[in-house]
């Protein structure tokens, strides 16, 4: 039905793609906590976001309730777009480091990808390419040549870094940093203007610390180009993820019989020192007491103590040995 309309009129609409909203998880503690996203509209009635977003807000995925505000006027949909953006707050003011960074999925896939011995083959490289926006259509020249041309990672995501420099160590115990470009283990990033020569990308690089790929590209390159980066790194990874298949067997799962007898022989001693604990208490000659503490209040204290060492012993000795 036809409308005659006056000055002064207010005409509503419904939110189409591309409108800036307000968004928000309570407590709000700090300036990142409530943030403004551009909308997509889509099917069923719950809120999505981006994983990297998650951390700032300090948001996980068990029943968290988020809220999203819409901006009546002009003022505030320019202070939204310009200060609160997401873009705009990926490294934080209040100490000048990234509060976001790449996660779960794609940290683990990222590890996985840019390994050595990771090796695409043509349909793939394609299949990956394709989530690049400006892609220009050209293919890089594969890395082996013969028997069949491969390509690796590194190759897939130097078309997408920022032409930054950095060198990160990922673990301290792989050769000299100052003197050794590349180590044997592969554990040190180093990429010039933009090259990916070495090492693979894991949490020091991609995550939420000072220095990181994240880090150097906001502050030499803006909020623009490294929001890119994270949504086409996130599509390439996750992509490649989906078609990457492991295996395990029931022996992954089953530790060995040495470390089942230490567990048991640590757990042994642990309770034995929980019956001298016990002796002790009766008797009144329990050591180590609490200025201000009862004679109960510190048994229950050290057999606690005790008790939680045991845990954590026996915990890493199983997942050291799976």
């Amino acid at each position: 039905m036809e409308r005659d309309l006056n000055v002064g009129d207010v005409v509503e609409r419904h939110l189409i793609d591309g409108d800036i909203v307000l968004f928000n998880r309570q407590p709000s503690l700090h300036k990142m906590s409530m943030m403004g996203h551009r909308i997509r509209i889509l099917p069923f009635s719950t809120f999505r976001l981006n994983l990297s977003v998650t951390t700032p807000y300090n948001a996980d995925f068990d029943g968290d309730e988020m809220n999203m505000h819409v901006p009546q006027s002009l003022e505030t949909k320019a202070e939204m777009k310009e200060i609160i953006a997401v873009e705009k707050n990926i490294v934080t003011p209040q100490s000048n480091r990234a509060v976001m960074g790449i996660v779960q999925d794609s940290l683990l896939g990222s590890l996985l990808f840019t390994k050595r011995d990771t090796f695409l083959q043509r349909f793939e490289v394609v299949q990956l390419l394709m989530q690049i926006n400006d892609w220009d259509g050209k293919i890089p020249v594969p890395s082996i040549l013969l028997p069949k041309p491969l390509w690796t990672g590194k190759q897939i995501i130097e078309l997408i870094l920022p032409k930054i420099n950095l060198i990160k160590q990922i673990r301290d115990d792989d050769g000299d940093v100052d003197t050794n470009v590349m180590t044997y283990n592969d554990t040190r990033v180093f990429l010039k203007k933009g090259k990916y020569i070495s090492g693979m990308l894991t949490k020091k690089s991609l995550g939420n610390n000072c220095g990181s790929i994240i880090h150097v590209s906001y502050l030499e390159y803006g909020s623009i180009i490294t929001a890119r980066f994270f949504a086409e790194y996130q599509f390439i990874i996750n992509n490649w993820l989906a078609t990457f298949g492991f295996s395990i067997g029931i022996g992954d799962c089953v530790c060995n019989e040495s470390v089942l007898q230490k567990i048991k022989d640590e757990i042994y001693n642990s309770k034995e020192k929980v019956k001298k604990l016990i002796v002790d208490c009766q008797k009144g000659t329990l050591e180590d007491r609490q200025p201000g503490k009862s004679l109960l209040d510190c048994f229950e204290f050290q057999v606690n103590k005790q008790l939680a060492d045991i845990r954590n012993t026996a915990g890493k000795l199983a997942q050291n040995a799976l």
